[in-house]
């Protein structure tokens, strides 16, 4: 029996919770939620570490509960091997937009899924 829908739907609920500002503003939250091993690329083509990220992710926008977040559309998901979800989905924050590319693990049952890479790619106002 496959574990592909609910791999696919543990790795959703974590990139959901990963936009939450109340999980944002948390370093153990974000801490419990990103891979030991995670590296990202945003949108701005700037590389970060996991250690930059749960150190930043407080006061990067998206983070305060009153201020503008990320509004996701269109998440998709495809188990690429046992452990490993692949993401793609679409922002818009504060009236840009980005795709975003994210890869979960899950290295065994204590752990859960943990997102391992993510990157965020800009779109320009005249591509639809």
């Amino acid at each position: 029996m496959t574990q592909e829908p609910d791999d696919v739907a543990a790795a959703i609920a974590g990139e959901l919770s990963l936009m939450d500002p109340a999980v944002r503003s948390s370093r153990t939250e974000a801490a419990r939620l990103l891979d030991p091993e995670f590296t990202e690329v945003g949108a701005s083509g700037r590389r970060y570490t996991y250690a930059e990220t749960v150190v930043g992710l407080p006061d990067h926008p998206g983070s305060s509960p009153a201020g503008p977040r990320d509004e996701p559309a269109e998440i998709t998901g495809t188990l690429l091997a046992p452990g490993l979800v692949h993401l793609t989905y679409e922002t818009r924050f504060a009236g840009r937009r980005a795709r975003r590319s994210s890869l979960w693990r899950k290295k065994d049952e204590h752990t859960g899924w943990r997102m391992y890479y993510h990157q965020a790619t800009p779109v320009p106002h005249d591509i639809p």
